[in-house]
């Protein structure tokens, strides 16, 4: 009996040990087993087909990605100009004669139409009408900031699709030109992967054009706003000095 305190705290020892042995074992085919499976995954499915279109993916996928922070950047800036809206209560200070307080909070606002009218209060002793003009200029320019990229991915893209296209089937030709009409497989699989840089180039435009007529139609409606509220402040200034 008095052995088997001995004998146990014996097998324990080199169990400790094994354990250690055995975790360090876990981990190094955790990370084998993580790189088998991503390997497969590189070869094949969506990424591998992308990898098929040819060097004309390259700048497809750079135009997807600056298309994507363009689009995730405009959408942050709309949001946080919703929020900022204050137009009404520069008008209603306006009209009730206190255009101290009406420049202070314009003054403060970043908002554009905010700043439109805040141009019309300071110079309404002298010209208001062309001040807000030149100032809703310059916030429309502000407003369509990054649009011009958009544009430019939307007509680039599909003909960057088209050169990629263009490119494999020049491949594809040269293979029937070495090989023969004995290969159809050779053939009509360069054909296809040709396809992929085209199908790519219009994948990135459609969804470019959506988030970009949104916006636009975003600067549209807030320009109108712009002209509305600055027409109103013009119509409260001119009442004031009657």
């Amino acid at each position: 009996m008095a052995g088997s305190p001995v004998h146990h705290f014996s097998r324990r020892t080199p169990e400790t040990g094994s354990g250690d042995t055995a975790l360090g074992m876990t981990i190094g085919e955790k990370e084998n087993d993580v790189w088998e499976r991503l390997v497969p995954l590189l070869n094949s499915g969506l990424v591998a087909m992308l990898m098929k279109g040819g060097i004309v993916m390259i700048p497809l996928l750079a135009s997807s990605l600056i298309s994507l922070t363009v689009i995730l950047e405009r959408l942050y800036f709309w949001r946080r100009l919703r929020a900022r809206e204050i137009s009404a209560t520069i008008l209603a200070l306006a009209g009730e004669g206190k255009i101290e307080d009406a420049l202070r909070v314009a003054g403060r606002s970043r908002h554009p139409v905010a700043r439109v009218l805040h141009a019309g209060l300071l110079y309404q002793d002298r010209s208001p009408g062309t001040a807000m003009e030149a100032a809703a200029q310059a916030e429309r320019r502000y407003l369509q900031r990054s649009l011009p990229v958009l544009d430019t991915i939307i007509t680039l893209a599909p003909l960057l699709g088209l050169l990629g296209t263009i490119t494999g089937m020049i491949g594809a030709f040269g293979i029937v030109s070495e090989a023969g009409l004995g290969q159809p497989h050779a053939i009509t699989g360069g054909v296809a992967e040709a396809l992929i840089a085209t199908a790519t180039g219009l994948f990135i435009a459609i969804m470019t054009l959506i988030p970009y007529n949104y916006f636009r139609a975003k600067v549209e409606q807030l320009t109108d706003l712009m002209e509305e509220r600055a027409t109103r402040l013009e119509l409260l200034l001119g009442t004031r000095e009657d």
